[in-house]
C-alpha cells in the first residue's frame, strides 16, 4: 500500500485539535494513539517518556490495550533501545512484525519515543518519524494543560486546607491537615513532622522530636535557624530531602521535611507548593500555639488568682501548705512536693509535703538543693538530675525548686519532682516561679499568727503551755473524753534554791524539770506551768495507774538528772464519767494530795483518795 504522506500528516493533524479540548489527558493520549494505529495500519504503537535519572524509558500509553492495562511492567533501557534501532530488516516473512523506534528529542536530548509495530516491509519510515514528532508536540501540550489544571488543583487545596487552618486553634488538627494534604498531592513522598519535644501528640502523625544538638541533619538545623528551604541530595540512597521551616511571623516552629524517591534532585516543581504550604501552616501553628499560651495565662491567673484569695482568708499554716500541696499536684502533674524550712542549718518538714520527704531517700535531693540555693540564690530548674554525677541513679529526674524569701532573706524552699525527664516545660516552672513567689507572704503570716498563738498559750521560761490553755483543754477533755488524770507538781524546797544559787539559777532548775516533763508525756498531754514553782500535767484518756506511773517515773528522772540537784513532789486526781465532776474538783483534789506529799516527806507522788465528793 502506498502513502499519501502530506494528504495523511494532514488527516492526523486536524483531529489533534479534538484531543485538545478533552479534559481527561490520559484519554486523549490513548485515542491519539489509537488513531495512530488506525491511519497508519500498525500493529500497535506505544509512547513512552524517558526518566534521564534511571536512562530508562517508562510507557506512557499504548494503542495495545493488555499493554495499556500493564504499563508498570514494561520499560526499555537506553541500550535496548539503540540495539533496537540498529536491527536490519531483511526477513520477507508477512507473519513478522516489525518494530520501528523514532526518538524524540528538545535541546539534543531525549525525552520520549513512539515504538511502531507493523507488518509490511514498504512502510514509510520518515512519515512515522513526521508522526512521532507532530504527535509528541500535542502529547506535550496536553501534558502541560495536565499540569497546569492539577497545579490549579494543588491551589484549589491549598486554599481549602488554609481555611481549615483558620477555622482551628487546636495545633493537632493543624498538623494533621498537613499530612492529609501531603498524602493527597504527593502520595508515593515520604514526609515527616520535626518538632519540639513540647509537643504532645497521641495521633499517630509521622512526628519526630527535633533534636538542637544533634549534628546528624545539619540541613534541618539551618532551615530551623535560617527559615529558608534547604535541599540534601543523597545520591547513594537514591532520593532527595527537602526541609522547609514551619515559620510564621513571630518564629519557626518546626521543620517539615519531605522525601522524594528515586531522584537526586528534588523536582523544582513541587519546592513553591511545598514551600507555601509549610509557611501557611507554619502562621496557623503560630495563631493555635497564640491561642493556647493565652488561654494557659488566663487559666495561670486565675489559679494565681484563686490561691491568693484563699491563702489571704487566714488559714492556719497546715490547711495553707494542704491546699497549696493539692494545687500543685493538680496544676503540674508532678508526683512528689516539698515545703522545707531552713532553720540552723536544719530541715523542717512543712505540713502539705508528700510522704516521700519524710524518708531518708529525700535526704539528698534535699541537701542538693539547699547548696545549690545557697551558691546561686536563684531558682532551679532541672530537666534531668541524673546529670549530676553524685544524684545519677536515682528514682526523679525532673526538679523544681523556688526558694520561699521574704525582705531578701530565704526562708525555705517549694521542691517539686518527677520521675520522667525534662517532664515540666519552662511555662510550668515560670508559673511555680510565681504561685510561691504570690504565696511566700501568706505562708509567713500563718506561721507568724501560730507562733503568736503560742506565745499567748505558753510560758515564756519553760516553754510549757500557760495555766489558762491547761484549763481549757481539761474542760474540753471532760466533756469529749471517757477519763483523765491531772497531776499537779511542786519543787522542793525551791526557795532554799533561789537563795542558795540565787533567781537565775533558780530559773534554769525549772527549764531542766519543764524539759524532763516534755520527754516524758505524748504529743496530745499537756504540760503546764500553773504558777511560780509549781506544773501540771493533764493526761487526757489516762486511767489512775498508768498516770501514777508517769508521775513516778518524772519524780525519778528529776532526781537524777538535774543540776544543782532538786527533787519534785507530786499530787494526783483522776476523773471518769461515771459521776459529776469538774475541772475545779479535779484541782482541788490534786492540790489535796500534793499537799499530803509535802507533809509526808517530799519527792514523791500521793494519789487523791478514793472517795470523791
Amino acid at each position: 500500500m502506498e502513502y499519501q504522506d502530506p494528504q495523511l500528516l494532514a488527516s492526523l493533524k486536524s483531529h489533534f485539535f479534538d484531543f485538545l479540548v478533552q479534559e481527561d489527558e490520559q484519554q486523549s493520549i490513548d485515542q491519539l494513539l489509537i488513531l495512530m494505529n488506525e491511519k497508519l495500519n500498525l500493529e500497535e504503537v506505544t509512547l513512552f517518556i524517558y526518566n534521564e535519572w534511571k536512562q530508562y524509558y517508562f510507557p506512557k500509553a499504548s494503542s495495545n490495550m493488555s499493554i495499556n492495562n500493564n504499563l508498570g511492567s514494561y520499560f526499555l533501557s537506553d541500550k535496548i533501545v539503540n540495539e533496537m534501532m540498529e536491527e536490519q530488516e531483511n526477513v520477507d516473512d508477512k507473519r513478522t512484525i516489525y518494530t520501528f523506534i523514532s526518538k524524540i528529542y528538545r535541546n539534543n536530548k531525549a525525552i520520549g519515543l513512539f515504538e511502531f509495530k507493523y507488518r509490511q516491509l514498504s512502510i514509510n519510515k520518515s512519515l512515522l518519524i513526521e508522526v512521532a514528532n507532530e504527535g509528541f508536540k500535542l502529547i506535550e501540550k496536553l501534558l502541560e494543560f495536565s499540569k497546569i489544571f492539577e497545579e490549579g488543583k494543588r491551589y484549589e487545596q491549598l486554599f481549602n486546607v488554609t481555611a481549615k487552618f483558620h477555622s482551628t486553634m487546636d495545633m493537632d488538627e493543624v498538623l494533621g491537615e498537613i499530612i492529609d494534604t501531603l498524602r493527597n498531592v504527593y502520595p508515593s513522598f515520604t514526609y515527616y513532622l520535626l518538632l519540639s519535644h513540647d509537643n504532645h501528640n497521641n495521633n499517630g502523625l509521622p512526628i519526630k522530636e527535633f533534636q538542637y544538638d544533634n549534628d546528624d541533619n545539619p540541613a534541618a538545623m539551618q532551615a530551623y535557624v535560617t527559615g529558608e528551604v534547604q535541599f540534601e541530595d543523597l545520591v547513594k540512597e537514591k532520593r532527595s530531602i527537602l526541609y522547609a521551616p514551619l515559620k510564621g511571623k513571630q518564629g519557626v516552629y518546626g521543620v517539615l521535611q519531605v522525601i522524594a524517591p528515586n531522584t537526586v534532585i528534588f523536582p523544582h516543581s513541587e519546592v513553591r507548593f511545598i514551600e507555601l504550604l509549610a509557611n501557611t501552616a507554619g502562621s496557623a501553628l503560630e495563631n493555635a500555639q497564640l491561642y493556647q499560651q493565652s488561654k494557659r495565662l488566663v487559666a495561670d491567673l486565675q489559679l494565681i488568682n484563686e490561691t491568693s484569695h484563699r491563702l489571704n482568708s487566714n488559714l492556719r499554716l497546715t490547711d495553707t501548705m494542704n491546699f497549696m500541696s493539692d494545687q500543685i499536684l493538680q496544676s503540674f502533674g508532678s508526683q512528689e512536693v516539698g515545703f522545707i524550712i531552713l532553720e540552723n542549718d536544719r530541715f523542717k518538714l512543712l505540713p502539705g509535703s508528700t510522704p516521700f520527704f519524710e524518708s531518708e531517700q529525700s535526704e539528698l535531693y534535699l541537701k542538693y538543693v539547699d547548696e545549690k540555693i545557697k551558691d546561686e540564690k536563684d531558682t532551679l530548674f532541672i530537666g534531668d538530675i541524673s546529670t549530676e554525677p553524685l544524684l545519677n541513679g536515682l528514682r526523679f529526674r525532673s526538679l523544681m525548686a523556688v526558694p520561699m524569701a521574704q525582705s531578701g532573706l530565704i526562708k525555705g524552699v517549694a521542691i517539686v519532682m518527677h520521675e520522667k525527664p525534662y517532664y515540666f516545660s519552662f511555662e510550668t516552672f515560670k508559673l511555680l516561679q510565681s504561685l510561691i513567689h504570690h504565696s511566700t507572704l501568706a505562708f509567713s503570716n500563718s506561721m507568724l499568727r501560730e507562733e503568736l498563738e503560742n506565745l499567748v498559750i505558753t510560758d515564756h521560761l519553760t516553754k510549757l503551755y500557760s495555766r489558762s490553755y491547761l484549763d481549757s483543754m481539761i474542760t474540753k477533755s471532760m466533756a469529749t473524753d471517757a477519763f483523765g488524770t491531772f497531776v499537779l507538781i511542786d519543787l522542793d524546797n525551791f526557795k532554799c534554791i533561789n537563795d542558795i544559787y540565787g533567781h537565775q539559777i533558780g530559773d534554769e532548775i525549772l527549764i531542766q524539770v519543764a524539759r524532763i516533763l516534755k520527754d516524758n508525756i505524748r504529743d496530745n498531754d499537756i504540760g503546764a506551768r500553773w504558777g511560780g514553782e509549781e506544773l501540771a500535767i493533764y493526761l487526757p484518756k489516762v486511767d489512775l495507774a498508768a498516770g501514777t506511773a508517769i508521775a513516778k517515773r518524772i519524780v525519778e528522772k528529776v532526781g537524777n538528772h538535774t543540776s544543782p540537784k532538786v527533787t519534785i513532789s507530786c499530787g494526783l486526781s483522776h476523773w471518769n464519767q461515771s459521776y459529776q465532776d469538774n475541772a475545779f474538783k479535779l484541782f482541788k483534789r490534786a492540790d489535796k494530795a500534793l499537799y499530803m506529799a509535802k507533809e509526808n516527806g517530799k519527792n514523791q507522788v500521793v494519789v487523791q483518795e478514793e472517795s470523791i465528793v
